[in-house]
């Protein structure tokens, strides 16, 4: 097992430019929640062959018992016969700082597993990063910091899902638009965004027009990576691919529309009453507290949507890997999920 830590960042990092603040700074909760809702694509081969899925859902949540928005994104399948999937869940401020990401991607070669996860959450005045990857049976570790006024700009790869759906829904993009991100080596790198226009495409049975934006991470050495987005005018995504790729993510049905007002509107649940043949007193004391505790587990769920998707990711990789030891499985599953805390802090404080 290998160890770095240390203090990144120096006097000729890249830097976000003036637009990108400007941009940023406009941006508040009315923008974000026009962006609430879920995208479900079909990965499919250049040969039309369906390889896996790719999903992304922004919703409000919690964190740290402050109101904020939990982006969850999720594709897993199969290119050229090996299993990979990525998975990022994280919590955004209506300002559109990160406030905590979780980056999981892995990728199964015959016997052997390329795991990598990255976990970056804003502690006293800093990004703290911490990475772990494993390879075979080495796993690597590295932990650094960046001090927040040092990466005014960042965005992260969750903060980038929110950009591109109301860049999308605006249908224009700011000139001179530079933000700061990392590269797929987790290193400081510039985010730039173009729009690619207007063009047709064929969602289902119908033919629409869509909105494509382009967006590239470039690092050191003329090294960069570039995706395509095309986006439905009310921000869904219609199609995305990776420049370079294979494959290419499609919608394969259209959505269904929905206004601000159903967007907003919570389903109201009417509670029906409870008929006793025999009217007794222990029995009145013994529903209430029943009613009183599922309430309470309902609404924490409900205030953490977090869980499902938690949950669903490990359930996905458990299945993908089938591992002989679950509970070593689980541990090291959920393990980077703690840097930000000590150990057994969480059962201490309950």
């Amino acid at each position: 097992m290998k160890e770095a830590e240390g203090l990144q960042g120096t006097a000729d990092q890249p830097k976000a430019s003036p637009e990108a603040l400007a941009f940023l700074s406009s941006i508040g909760h009315r923008e974000v929640d026009q962006c609430l809702f879920a995208d479900s694509l079909v990965t499919i081969s250049d040969s039309g062959r369906e390889l896996g899925e790719f999903s992304v859902s922004i919703q409000k949540a919690s964190y740290e018992n402050e109101p904020c928005y939990m982006v969850h994104a999720n594709s897993h399948g199969a290119i050229d016969n090996i299993p990979c999937g990525t998975s990022i869940t994280a919590y955004v401020s209506s300002s559109l700082e990160t406030l905590e990401q979780n980056h999981h991607e892995y990728m199964k070669v015959q016997e052997h597993m390329l795991d990598r996860k990255v976990n970056m959450v804003r502690r006293d005045g800093c990004l703290v990063v911490n990475r772990v990857t494993t390879e075979k049976e080495e796993v690597k570790k590295q932990t650094f910091t960046l001090p927040l006024h040092s990466i005014q700009g960042f965005v992260s790869e969750a903060t980038n899902f929110i950009i591109l759906r109301i860049l999308a829904q605006q249908k224009k993009i700011p000139e001179k638009i530079m933000f700061l991100s990392f590269n797929a080596d987790t290193q400081l790198s510039v985010a730039t965004y173009r729009e690619l226009g207007t063009k047709k495409q064929v969602v289902g049975k119908e033919m629409v027009d869509v909105f494509g934006i382009e967006m590239t991470i470039s690092s050191g050495d003329d090294i960069q990576a570039s995706w395509h987005c095309y986006f439905l005018p009310d921000g869904h995504l219609a199609s995305r691919v990776q420049l370079g790729s294979p494959v290419t993510m499609n919608l394969l049905q259209l959505p269904p529309i929905a206004n601000k007002e159903e967007r907003d509107q919570k389903p109201v649940f009417e509670k029906k009453p409870l008929v006793w043949e025999e009217d007794m007193e222990l029995h009145s004391k013994f529903l209430d507290r029943k009613e009183e505790l599922k309430a309470g587990h309902s609404s924490y769920v409900r205030d953490h949507p977090e869980l499902k998707t938690l949950l669903a990711d490990f359930m996905q990789f458990l299945l993908l890997r089938k591992p002989q030891d679950v509970f070593s499985f689980a541990q090291d599953f959920f393990a980077p999920f703690d840097f930000q805390r000590p150990p057994d802090s969480s059962f201490k404080t309950s």
